[in-house]
């Protein structure tokens, strides 16, 4: 009995190491410098000294969110496997670190296969959001996202309700210069399928998309 115990216990903590992710930030351009390596959560580098230092990084494996406030606060983006030699907009701007896993559109942050809670949402509930993919017509109350041609809310408009895997099908590919998120939390992606650099939005008013501007080509909701 206590062999089997042992042995349900050493492939239980072989299952947890094959799953958690890493990442590895380095201070400078290019992948050098000094450099720190993750395996977990990092809600504030000014722990480890590595605070608004970061200007490349390596993620060896699973999906990190990287914030420029601590406790994973302000603007955040996903980034998968991969070098990132520069990373631009966070270029000595990043305050925490997570890793998350995302699966069809919502988020698995314990790595058991099951969506995690998320403004209500029940585990096993039939969700509205994904069934549809877009709706015309004028802004409503009910639209989760509503994503605006130009900047400060200005052009077309586009109302979204769910997953978007491509807006080119909706005649609003790499149009996006502002958003209003209502409900939820979104990734929106630079290409189709989202891929390519992702970034995180919450609830609230995004008048300019900074990096994101005229670059948006798939989003969907995470939490």
């Amino acid at each position: 009995m206590k062999r089997l115990f042992a042995t349900l216990v050493a492939s239980t903590l072989l299952c947890q190491a094959a799953r958690a992710g890493e990442l590895t930030l380095f201070e400078h351009h290019g992948l050098r410098g000094n450099q720190v390596t993750l395996r977990g959560d990092a809600p504030n580098f000014r722990d480890m000294g590595f605070n608004d230092k970061a200007s490349s990084m390596v993620v060896r494996s699973g999906t990190w969110e990287v914030c420029e406030h601590k406790d994973f606060g302000g603007y955040c983006a996903m980034f998968r496997r991969g070098e990132y030699p520069d990373l631009e907009r966070f270029n000595n701007n990043i305050s925490s670190a997570r890793e998350v896993g995302v699966r069809g559109g919502w988020r698995d942050r314990d790595g058991d296969g099951r969506r995690d809670d998320r403004d209500g949402w029940r585990e096993g509930e039939e969700e509205r959001i994904g069934h549809e993919r877009w709706r015309g017509g004028e802004e409503r109350r009910g639209e989760s996202v509503v994503l605006f041609a130009g900047q400060r809310f200005e052009g077309d408009t586009l109302p979204v309700d769910g997953d978007v895997r491509t807006l080119r099908d909706a005649g609003f590919n790499d149009r996006a210069g502002s958003l209003v998120i209502r409900h939820g939390t979104w990734e929106v992606c630079e290409h189709a399928d989202y891929r390519g650099q992702c970034v995180v939005f919450g609830p609230g008013r995004y008048p300019q998309l900074e990096g994101m501007n005229n670059r948006i080509s798939s989003l969907r909701r995470v939490r």
